[in-house]
This record gives C-alpha cells, sequence and structure tokens, in this order.
C-alpha cells in the first residue's frame, strides 16, 4: 500500500540534508516499533514541489510525499500518527493523506522512474574504508540490486513464516535502463556522511507479486532512509 501526503507551504527554510528528518517523522508517527532493527519492508521518498533559494530549498506551494509499505498494517499506524499530530518540520503539516492500492502489473518486463535516488553499497572492507557505491554504468549494479530485493522477499517469508514468495517470485531481475538518455549521479549528505547515488530509471522483469513488491520496498539499500524509492 502506498499512503499519498499532502503537505502545507514551509514556514522555515529547508535544508538540502531533510531527508533524516522525513525519518525521523516517520518512526514519530508509528510510535514503538521494531523496524529500526529490520531490513527495511517499505520505501520512503523525498519531497516534491521545492525549489532551490540560494542554499535552502523552499515549498512555497506546500509539498508531496509518499511511503509505500509491503506490510498494511503499519500504513494503518502511520495514518493514526499523522492525522493525531500532522506536525512534521520546518513549519509544514500534513493537510491531507491518500490511500494507493498497490497497482496490478502484470507479469513481464516493467519501467519504473525513481522518486529517491538509488544507494547501492558494496561490501565492507576490511580496512575500515566506506564501502564502494555502484553506480548506473557499473555492470555490478543490477546484481546486487536484484540481490537485495531477492533477500528483502527472504525477509517478508521469515516475517510471516510462510512462502508468500516462491521460487518463481525470487528469479526477479533489476537493472537500470542504460537507455535512458540523462542518468545522474548525485551526491548525497545526510548527517555529515556521503552517499554517492543514482538517479535514474530501473526495468524489473518478473512476476506481477514481485513487481507489486519492488514498487512498495524499493530497491537499492537504505530505502527506508529514503533512498530508492520507485
Amino acid at each position: 500500500m502506498r499512503l499519498h501526503l499532502t503537505l502545507s507551504p514551509n514556514t522555515e527554510s529547508v535544508s538540502f540534508d531533510y531527508q533524516h528528518r522525513l525519518t525521523g517523522v516517520f518512526h514519530k508517527w508509528l510510535e514503538q516499533n521494531d523496524l529500526h532493527d529490520k531490513i527495511s519492508l517499505y520505501s520512503l521518498s523525498w519531497l516534491d514541489g521545492g525549489r532551490k533559494v540560494r542554499d535552502r530549498l523552499e515549498f512555497p506551494r506546500g509539498a508531496k510525499w509518499f511511503v509505500s509499505f509491503f506490510e498494511d498494517k503499519y500504513a494503518e499506524r502511520l495514518v493514526h500518527g499523522a492525522l493525531r499530530d500532522p506536525e512534521m518540520f520546518a513549519g509544514m503539516t500534513v493537510t491531507r493523506i491518500k490511500q494507493q492500492p498497490t497497482p496490478d502489473f502484470g507479469e513481464g518486463r516493467c519501467r519504473f522512474k525513481v522518486a529517491s535516488p538509488v544507494l547501492i553499497k558494496g561490501k565492507m572492507p576490511s580496512d575500515g574504508k566506506p564501502p564502494h557505491h555502484y553506480l548506473f554504468h557499473e555492470p555490478e549494479s543490477d546484481e546486487l540490486m536484484t540481490k537485495t530485493l531477492v533477500h528483502k522477499m527472504d525477509a517478508a517469508n521469515n516475517e510471516a513464516g510462510k512462502e508468500i514468495f516462491t521460487d518463481a517470485d525470487r528469479r526477479v531481475k533489476v537493472a537500470f535502463d542504460r537507455e535512458f538518455q540523462t542518468p545522474k549521479i548525485k551526491l548525497v549528505r545526510i548527517k555529515n556522511i556521503d552517499h554517492k547515488t543514482s538517479v535514474c530509471p530501473v526495468i524489473i522483469e518478473g512476476t506481477n507479486k514481485a513487481l507489486q513488491f519492488a514498487w512498495n520496498v524499493g530497491i537499492g539499500n537504505g530505502t527506508g532512509s529514503c533512498f530508492g524509492s520507485l
């Protein structure tokens, strides 16, 4: 399920590294939850509707934001939390929430635009250096995005205690759309940590259930921290 939130205009300037404030609001609304300690079976987009004013962002007409969940129970809790305490940050508050059921994509090949940059982390080096961040032009990125999505399917199966996703669903394939003419590399700094990310559509091949799952949980790493939403 996807929740589309409409936000009022900001009354204070918004810094470019506002994403951690979205995750803070997200967990505030869910109150006590164990999602921090689990693999993210949900995804958060960036705010839409902003414009750059000097070194800050302004949302004079308000903003749009969406949150998607594989598990509907969390969507219901988030709605209750947002209605109870609609204040977010920088003076923005929630003025409307619209629920969108997960679409039926059919089986096969589907192209998705990204609503937030895609972060793909390699393995942590033994020397303590930061892991390599794979980008849209690197062939390894497709395999890593696919492995992460399948790993989330396995986590969902374990969480449910039954086989929600079969071997057929797990044969899903994720790849960047390399025919896209204007892919971008975006450096995202969150809490003084730099993340090298890709802004490029992805093509996913698989069963309808696999495509629906990807639409909800996002692709790549850090979908619970506003990366990789579709």
